[in-house]
């Protein structure tokens, strides 16, 4: 996953990103309240961990921001000194999805993140996923539309599978690029858009399907599910 830490002290920060790298996740610190503001403009995260007390905008600040701003907000962590219950009922009630007091052992901070990644994102990692008339097999990875078996290269199949799982979620080039091809791949840029385009032909993603893909200027895309 890729998470973005709101921490102004470097040596927690540090430890903290250095504990969730070495479980598998992109991480992204900042040590400002509006430079992850500016970031959450352009990049997509899939989780955010949030101190209280940061420079300018504070994590209370960032969870009001998050709301008011983006489509989808991505589950959040308060990681705080903060201990007092007014706090803790002051930091959910914002929308934090979890709460945490410093300081905590590496392995409660890395089961807290997957517990809050298994909640916030349930699709299963293996069996058939139906989005409308999609059917995604991921075992075979494979995908039908009204009981028609839709040939996709594995690149087109993880690409498309990544979009249904994030209906009405924006999501910005360098999270797709990194889902699908891996950190830091040396392609051009215009691979993406290829393989979007493919995507949209052969699944014939369109209203009448139930589904829009849509291009954010400067951003990424996102898929969005139309109701009738």
């Amino acid at each position: 996953m890729r998470i973005a830490i709101l921490e102004d002290d470097l040596a927690l920060a540090g430890l903290v990103e250095m504990t969730l790298t070495e479980a598998g996740h992109f991480c992204e610190v900042f040590g400002e309240g509006h430079l992850l503001t500016r970031a959450l403009h352009r990049e997509t995260y899939d989780v955010l961990i949030l101190d209280w007390n940061v420079p300018g905008i504070s994590g209370i600040g960032i969870l009001e921001w998050v709301k008011a701003n983006l489509d989808l907000a991505p589950p959040a962590l308060m990681l705080t000194s903060r201990s007092a219950e007014e706090d803790i009922v002051e930091g959910l009630s914002a929308g934090a999805d979890d709460y945490v007091i410093k300081p905590v052992a590496p392995s409660v901070l890395k089961a807290r993140v997957k517990a809050l990644a298994r909640r916030a994102y349930p699709a299963a990692l293996l069996g058939m996923e139906v989005f409308g008339s999609y059917r995604f097999d991921t075992r075979a990875e494979t995908v039908e539309c009204g009981g028609e078996l839709i040939a996709l290269t594995a690149k087109e199949f993880a690409l498309a599978l990544l979009l249904f799982r994030n209906l009405h979620r924006a999501l910005s080039r360098a999270y797709i690029f990194e889902a699908v091809w891996g950190r830091n791949p040396d392609l051009p840029t215009r691979t993406l858009d290829v393989h979007i385009s493919n995507v949209r032909t052969k699944l014939n993603i369109r209203p009448d399907n139930g589904f829009k893909l849509v291009p954010i200027y400067a951003y990424g895309y996102r898929l969005e599910a139309l109701t009738s």
